[in-house]
């Protein structure tokens, strides 16, 4: 009977950790710039004293739906989404280089360009900072940022800086607790001048909320069944026990 609620128990605990990255993936299907989770089980075996005779199953997230999400027009000057392929530069809480596709920009109290997050976007020579106060603000398709600053006719721009857009091999990015993804290795992408940013857009998420409701459901009656087969285990060990002692 052990074998039995082990494999039971297994199973059940990987369908939580399944369900879990579902739930998340639905919790975020309208957060801008989200890349859907993945996740799968495989076959691990149980290794210890004696033969490797015990197998369990293991869920894991070993990537991320890097599909881009569908664009979302809102002609605010400090909105931009990402054309194809790249990812926007920003610092995080640990002033070490991110990246992101969420492209709502705005402006901190010290004039620093950040994301909704209050991470300073990067660009060519540090983080962002516009001369404020400013009457506009202009970011071209090459993350080229330009102002006019208040007061200044409306034929004045003047160009403080650009952002720095990268693209990595996918394979080569994880994502951390915080939602931002980093390089595996730790370095630094190099800016990749041929990405191109769309403004007054925004990416929205890749999820279908649709496909997760519907492996979530699946996940759940699987659940119920490994819970059913350890409630049937517990039944044949207490059979057992009573045909021993009637012997």
């Amino acid at each position: 009977m052990d074998k039995l609620l082990y494999i039971a128990a297994s199973g059940a605990k990987q369908d939580l950790l399944g369900t879990a990255v579902r739930a998340n993936n639905l919790a975020n299907a309208q957060t801008t710039g989200f890349k859907a989770m993945l996740e799968n089980a495989r076959a691990m075996p149980a290794y210890g004293e004696g033969l490797p005779t015990r197998v369990f199953s293991m869920t894991e997230s070993p990537s991320n739906n890097y599909e881009g999400g569908a664009m979302i027009q809102t002609d605010r000057e400090l909105d931009a989404a990402i054309q194809g392929n790249g990812w926007f530069s920003v610092l995080d809480a640990q002033g070490n280089e991110a990246y992101t596709r969420a492209g709502s920009l705005q402006l901190g109290a010290d004039g620093g360009l950040e994301d909704a997050h209050g991470n300073t976007l990067l660009g060519d020579a540090g983080g962002i900072f516009l001369p404020i106060p400013l009457s506009n603000i202009n970011i071209a398709n090459d993350g080229t940022i330009s102002v006019r600053p208040q007061g200044a006719p409306e034929t004045v721009l003047e160009e403080v800086g650009r952002l720095k857009l990268v693209n990595p091999n996918v394979a080569d990015m994880e994502r951390g607790d915080d939602g931002l993804f980093r390089l595996k290795n730790g370095q630094e992408a190099a800016e990749d001048i041929n990405v191109r940013i769309r403004t007054g857009m925004l990416e929205g998420s890749n999820v279908n909320a649709i496909d997760e409701m519907v492996n979530m459901i699946s996940l759940q009656r699987h659940y119920e069944m490994q819970v059913k087969m350890m409630k049937k285990a517990d039944t044949l060990d207490m059979r057992g026990n009573q045909l021993l002692r009637i012997i």
